[in-house]
């Protein structure tokens, strides 16, 4: 008896089974044909996205070796980058926007290189260190000439000893004191930068070489 029961129960499962296939056949198919496109549509979109990183890539090293010559070289790069800052993802556009801003400021153009200092420290899509780097240089090259107010308030966050730039921004803080007169305040930040061991050496003895200047 219990044989017979177990048979018409499975009767019933697949009777059930059969009415569900033919009333949800079609959205079953139709589902499994989404999954099937949307594995193949990801493979598609990562193939075409490494390929066109690998271009971004190319045209990125392309135009540091460009930017390396002297003369017209070099404002040919500014285009280069300008054009690998339109195309690339975050990392290729802030580092392609830094390396125009430094020629532009090499040249001289220092507004058109805040500007794009300005770009990289106001993406919110940037990698963080690049966006305190773009900070930092915007903030070195307008000590003898900035807002002193506005300088200061960007170097501030930088110069808290947890980030990376910290020993430079601390330089910064003291070339500004100086140009501001303090020259209590800088010779401070000098002697601090010149014992704190986790700042450059190079950082460290041009801060030794000021405090010596100021009788420090």
């Amino acid at each position: 008896m219990v044989d017979i029961f177990d048979e018409v129960e499975e009767d019933l499962r697949a009777d059930r089974a059969q009415l569900l296939l033919k009333k949800y056949g079609g959205v079953l198919v139709a589902a499994a044909v989404l999954v099937v496109v949307g594995a193949g549509g990801w493979q598609a979109w990562q193939w075409y996205d490494g390929k066109r990183n690998a271009a971004v890539a190319q045209h990125y090293l392309a135009a540091l070796r460009v930017a390396d010559t002297k003369g017209a070289g070099k404002q040919a790069a500014v285009a280069d980058f300008a054009a690998v800052a339109d195309t690339a993802g975050p990392g290729y556009r802030s580092l392609a926007r830094l390396q125009e801003a430094a020629l532009k400021a090499e040249a001289g153009d220092l507004a058109g290189a805040g500007t794009l200092w300005d770009a990289v420290a106001d993406d919110g899509s940037a990698d963080p260190l690049l966006r305190d780097l773009a900070n930092l240089q915007w903030a070195t090259h307008q000590i003898d000439s900035g807002d002193p107010a506005a300088v200061a308030k960007r170097l501030a966050p930088l110069a808290a000893p947890s980030n990376p730039f910290h020993a430079l921004a601390q330089e910064a803080q003291a070339m500004l004191e100086l140009r501001q007169g303090k020259t209590d305040a800088a010779r401070d930040t000098l002697k601090q930068l010149a014992q704190d061991v986790t700042a450059p050496d190079g950082v460290r003895r041009r801060a030794d070489g000021l405090l010596e200047r100021l009788g420090g």
